[in-house]
């Protein structure tokens, strides 16, 4: 079904150029909103805000639940006395790149003081709020600190490496190391507190300007999460609880090789016969808190790539079947009209877009893949329906002007012929080909809209390292720009609709 029509900037809160040494949910995150809304842009992409695990990405994460604590702004938490304001004096000031490192040792600490003066103090609304939070997320919120705790205990180590009797889960050792980390353990709640509160605020903040947040969610969990940890009969795993069948895609656009994600597979047998519960509580929880729900790697529904474990790269692995519509029917049950939009990406096969249709699901289109032989033109503007969510490039894709700068001789050539030449870049030929397309959402990176090279690049798949690390420059919004996309979303008649708001609610962390 096709959404209200809108255009957006894909931008996740890390790269904010917040102090601290990470972007968060503070005041530059309402300063981009602001930008946002005189842009005339109606909606806002985020990347999962879930913790982040290996190699610092979303998309590998400790929980599928809970909140990446590290985008927790303490100017807000200072504003509301959890944190006296000196105590932030010796924040990093704004730089180029995200440095993690840095963040868990000169942020996070400070986060954690906050909580901890909350847990002492607070009282009256605050404290309702608080308990009213504890209660409505006991399912995975103290399953999810408890594992942070001895994850931390432990130095960081994978659970199975922990005690036999912690990593299996026996009551007895659990109760005891929760005795033994009460304080721990009631500071993470706080955290997580915080974190959604943050959130919330920023997000009906959006609202209020009619922006809608597009929220994106991994498929897979990273194997180091409470997720696994909690639910080991869930995934694919031996007798000494390692898993033996790993996710990834085989050689593709984007490596030779394949990628060989190492995240564990599920047990769509044993999840079938619990009702799909474990994932229905997942997706309630994040349309909670976004609008639309990006999923990622939509075909690993119909079919997943499977890889022993033991193999080194993804090229000897197989495809096996997904839970394919039997989860969507169960998802539809519990939640009958929220909309989500499929990454369907890549070598997609018949069966996958007829799945996808018989959801009434809208595909994705990235301008960049569509440049090459008759079979890439599915992703340009003259064959993107309504029921298309079209892109100039993603998290996962080089930068409009990085992609043309090493794009081949042929592509180049179908690009200018499709787009035509202009003097005002490459970056803004893809904009305006997205924007005008019949696609009923445009959604362009940040890096597009500045016109940013591969120095700006989110994340390249396969590389381990230094990914998830771009950061927006201090004033890059200014000057014309908000006008200029403004301009655009009228023309093209995407001015964002108003947005119902629910009864109000105090939004304070």
């Amino acid at each position: 079904m096709p959404f209200p029509r809108a255009t957006g900037i894909l931008l996740h809160p890390s790269s904010l150029p917040s102090r601290g040494g990470i972007g968060d949910f503070g005041p530059e995150a309402y300063g981009f909103v602001n930008f946002l809304a005189t842009a005339r842009q109606g909606l806002w992409q985020v990347l999962p805000l879930s913790p982040v695990g290996l190699g610092n990405s979303p998309y590998s994460s400790i929980s599928a639940f809970a909140g990446n604590a590290m985008l927790i702004s303490l100017e807000r938490l200072a504003e509301h006395g959890w944190i006296a304001w000196d105590r932030l004096q010796d924040l990093a000031a704004p730089s180029s790149a995200v440095d993690y490192e840095a963040v868990q040792l000169q942020k996070l600490p400070l986060i954690e003081e906050a909580a901890r003066n909350f847990v002492k103090n607070a009282s009256g609304n605050a404290r309702e709020r608080f308990d009213r939070f504890q209660q409505e997320n006991k399912s995975w919120l103290d399953g999810f600190v408890l594992f942070r705790a001895l994850r931390e205990r432990y130095d960081r180590q994978t659970w199975n490496t922990w005690p036999r009797e912690l990593a299996r889960r026996e009551p007895a050792a659990l109760k005891k190391a929760a005795r033994e980390l009460k304080e721990s353990l009631a500071a993470d709640r706080v955290m997580q507190f915080f974190f959604f509160e943050q959130w919330q605020a920023l997000r009906r903040y959006s609202a209020e300007r009619s922006i809608r947040v597009v929220g994106d969610i991994a498929i897979f969990l990273n194997y180091d999460s409470a997720d696994v940890w909690e639910n080991p009969g869930l995934f694919q795993l031996d007798e000494n609880l390692n898993p033996y069948v790993v996710s990834g895609v085989p050689p593709d656009y984007f490596s030779p090789t394949g990628q060989r994600w190492g995240n564990p597979l599920y047990r769509w047998d044993v999840m079938k016969e619990n009702g799909y519960d474990w994932w229905v509580k997942r997706l309630r929880w994040i349309a909670q808190n976004v609008d639309y729900i990006r999923l990622d790697h939509f075909r690993g529904f119909q079919q997943h790539w499977e890889i022993p474990a033991h193999e080194p790269t993804a090229v000897n692995g197989r495809w096996v079947d997904g839970p394919k519509d039997d989860l969507f029917h169960r998802v539809r049950e519990a939640l009958p009209a929220f909309p989500f939009f499929a990454e369907d990406l890549g070598v997609i096969t018949a069966d996958v877009n007829a799945l996808r249709e018989g959801l009434a699901l809208p595909r994705m289109a990235v301008l960049q893949f569509g440049f090459g032989d008759a079979g890439s033109h599915i992703y340009l503007p003259h064959k993107c329906l309504p029921d298309t969510v079209i892109y100039t490039g993603t998290h996962d894709t080089d930068t409009a002007v990085g992609w043309w700068q090493t794009v081949s001789d042929y592509e180049r050539r179908n690009a200018e012929v499709y787009l035509g030449r202009s003097e005002d870049g490459i970056h803004w030929q893809l904009i305006r080909a997205a924007v005008n397309s019949m696609a009923s959402l445009s959604v362009i990176p940040m890096q597009d809209i500045l016109g940013l090279g591969s120095e700006a690049r989110m994340n390249r798949p396969s590389v381990s390292e230094g990914n998830w690390t771009w950061r927006l420059s201090p004033g890059a919004t200014g000057g014309d720009l908000a006008g200029r996309l403004a301009h655009l979303a009228e023309v093209t008649d995407r001015l964002p609709e108003g947005i119902h708001l629910g009864p109000g609610e105090e939004f304070a962390a």
